[in-house]
């Protein structure tokens, strides 16, 4: 029997990284491709741990294309609601790293166009069919890709199915911030868990501190709520609670530590039947996987 997986609505892309500090792309003298996009990540760092998860999205009908669904089918990641598009271009993420390990990205393609139009017409199908639902900001900028995710929190609250929320947000997506963290804020209310990092948490909450900022999102609504704090670790609030120390990392890049972590969380939370306290026993590996991931170029 087919198992029912957690469903990860978002995108996939292809990140082609220069592998060595510059200061902006006319520092790049060479790209290597890299598994990209936020969700994806998470999807494939969560089948590592044995989950299983489906990705609802898609990507051109291309090369590139081609070579990302190849990777995820190689990971186990269940392509159902998956689909290469005719006439879309695979998303490129030109990705750039400063000496700090701190990215900055130039993106081409149609990533969003292609999610709207594989995964909108058997959104509904996917939610019901799967146990749980996890989905970031990223889908939330445009009008008719925030239609479609809120489509699919309201049913999945409908059948009480868990959600996971990671704002992860991207304020260069959108066209004010004040939209941006009032379309986050909307998401947070009856979430099992919502993942923040520190400056997302606060913007979230108004609260600079990340203990009260997480107190904050548990307040609004969130089951769960985890702020991570880059190399100081992460803590975690409400049904459950823990406090963990940051991992000592040789980093060079911090593209998709924080992605490491949440699909660390996601994998382990799906593994164990969705039982808050599958979280505060995973967070110790989360933020040592993410510590680990800040030691290499690729996110996953």
């Amino acid at each position: 029997m087919r198992r029912v997986p957690t469903l990860c609505l978002g995108e996939a892309l292809v990140d082609l990284v220069c592998e060595h500090p510059a200061s902006g792309l006319a520092e790049a003298d060479s790209f290597a491709p890299h598994f990209g996009g936020a969700v994806a990540n998470v999807t494939v760092t969560a089948a590592r741990l044995g989950a299983a998860v489906a990705l609802a999205g898609g990507a051109g009908d291309d090369a590139w294309g081609a070579w990302l669904a190849d990777r995820l089918t190689a990971e186990g990641v269940d392509l159902e609601w998956f689909e290469l598009v005719e006439d879309l271009a695979t998303p490129i993420a030109f990705v750039v790293v400063d000496e700090r390990g701190e990215p900055t990205y130039a993106i081409h393609g149609e990533g969003i166009a292609a999610l709207i139009v594989a995964a909108g017409p058997r959104l509904d199908e996917a939610v019901e069919e799967c146990d749980a639902l996890f989905f970031s900001s990223n889908t939330l900028a445009g009008d008719d890709e925030r239609a479609l995710t809120l489509r699919a929190r309201e049913r999945a609250l409908e059948l009480e199915r868990p959600i996971c929320f990671d704002p992860n947000l991207r304020l260069h997506r959108w066209d004010s911030m004040d939209r941006a963290v009032e379309s986050a804020k909307a998401c947070v209310p009856g979430a099992l868990l919502v993942r923040c990092n520190r400056e997302e948490a606060e913007l979230l909450t108004g609260e600079p501190a990340a203990e009260a900022a997480a107190e904050a999102l548990v307040a609004a609504g969130a089951r769960l709520a985890v702020v991570t704090l880059g190399p100081d670790g992460a803590l975690l609030r409400g049904e459950v609670e823990a406090d963990v120390p940051g991992r000592k990392a040789r980093t060079v890049s911090t593209v998709g530590a924080g992605d490491a972590l949440m699909g660390v969380l996601l994998g382990r939370l799906s593994l164990a039947g969705f039982s808050p306290s599958a979280v505060a026993a995973a967070l110790p590996e989360a933020v040592e996987v993410a510590a680990r991931a800040t030691e290499r170029w690729g996110a996953v």
